[in-house]
């Protein structure tokens, strides 16, 4: 197995599993598939500049601020940041296991930090 293939493996291992401990809070499945893609409006930051599309990107497809809503459910035991959290770093799983990684701020939508698409 390559190293990018296993990289794939791993990321859609990460996004059952999500899925699975999702399912175990007893949070509504249906929620999950509505949600799943609302990260993927920050491609709309594209329409203004490569630059800016590319920013705005890579904001609602990094771990950092899932994680701190994370961090914020144990802080504030508000089960609805620990949703949300599941369901965005799931996500980004999901579109790494697919190859959709980070976008360069001076190159097309398609060079991400992971494979070219």
């Amino acid at each position: 197995m390559t190293i990018k293939k296993m990289v794939h493996v791993e990321y859609a291992i990460a996004f059952a599993f999500l899925i699975f401990v999702y399912m175990k809070l007893n949070f509504p499945i249906w929620l999950f598939f509505v949600l799943l893609f609302v990260p993927d409006l920050t491609m709309l930051g594209y329409v203004m500049s490569k630059k800016i599309g590319a920013i705005v990107y890579n904001l609602g497809h990094t771990f950092i601020f899932p994680l701190l809503l994370a961090l914020g459910y144990l802080y504030f035991l508000n089960s609805h940041l620990l949703l949300v959290s599941i369901i965005w770093i799931a996500h980004i799983c999901m579109d790494r296991a697919i190859g959709a990684g980070l976008k360069y701020q001076n190159s097309s939508f398609t060079n991400t930090h992971i494979q070219r698409l």
